[in-house]
């Protein structure tokens, strides 16, 4: 398990990480969320030893994280690391061999991955020939070369394709089964939302929140649609409830506690016309800009 304890990075008089704390749990996906400039990549180089920490410390099975436990982990920075203009296999042999693979189990490993992610015909192209989206998934393919214990990835669906976003999903979740944390960034939150075993939300450098999907939509406002065959603008006028959205026969709203929810469903009725009435389930991107109000 990976745990983060009151991580903090300095630049002079700006905080780019203030006291993080979370943790990335053994066979969980945990989904790293925040705008430009959260201090999502400065944690994940912290994390990977690139920055050092201002204070805090990162933790691995309890223990301080050191080079050696760094040196199994696979990582994919934000400014990608292949060389553009070397043949994609032999490089990504390399990265197999700086891992501790031997040549042969590096360039057969690599070699099988590029095959599974229809790259089979390109073993000799050079890393510049790709589309963007193929050059996204030889990178990804060097992060998980070497049984990596843990995976620290930053922004790695950026530019894939739906399908390209399925096979990847496909291959991290095989890692988790094995027990394997991964922690990764991401600015497309349905993804995350879809994918993750937890989330972490950071803003300003400071975690606002953290927990399961469902974790974060309990912590959520009360929330509720009516909808009906004549005007709403009546709830306005009921003490308890704060109006989100009015438009003529429909009304989001917020009641105070969900007795008041039904007594409000109970006034409708009564005054006929009743089409919808759902308690709304906010998506993550709703409960990200909860949380997140700069």
């Amino acid at each position: 398990m990976l745990e983060l304890q009151q991580l903090t990075r300095r630049y002079g008089d700006h905080v780019a990480v203030d006291a993080a704390s979370f943790t990335v749990p053994q066979g969980q996906m945990v989904g790293f969320v925040g705008g430009n400039g959260a201090g999502k990549t400065t944690t994940m180089r912290m994390i990977m030893g690139v920055l050092a920490p201002t204070s805090g410390e990162v933790l691995w099975d309890g223990e301080p994280l050191t080079r050696a436990d760094r040196s199994r982990f696979g990582y994919m920075p934000e400014e990608r690391g292949l060389y553009p203009k070397q043949q994609v296999l032999d490089q990504l042999t390399y990265l197999g061999q700086l891992h501790g693979m031997s040549r042969a189990a590096a360039r057969d490993r690599s070699a099988d991955l590029l095959t599974r992610f229809g790259l089979g015909e390109r073993f000799r192209s050079k890393l510049e020939e790709l589309s963007l989206g193929n050059q996204q998934r030889a990178q990804i393919i060097a992060s998980v070369l070497g049984d990596p214990k843990m995976l620290v990835l930053d922004e790695p669906f950026s530019g894939l394709d739906p399908a390209a976003v399925d096979q990847m999903s496909e291959l991290l979740r095989e890692h988790t089964v094995r027990g394997v944390p991964v922690l990764f960034s991401s600015h497309q939150l349905d993804l995350v939302d879809r994918l993750c075993d937890a989330i972490v939300v950071l803003h300003e450098g400071k975690v606002v929140a953290r927990g399961t999907s469902e974790q974060l939509r309990a912590n959520a406002p009360l929330r509720y649609r009516l909808t009906m065959g004549q005007d709403t603008g009546w709830v306005r006028n009921v003490p308890g409830i704060t109006v989100v959205d009015l438009d003529g026969p429909s009304v989001l709203f917020e009641p105070e506690d969900e007795q008041l929810a039904e007594r409000l469903l109970t006034d409708a009725v009564a005054r006929g016309g009743v089409r919808e009435f759902s308690r709304m389930r906010p998506t993550l991107s709703e409960i990200y800009r909860e949380v997140a109000v700069a």
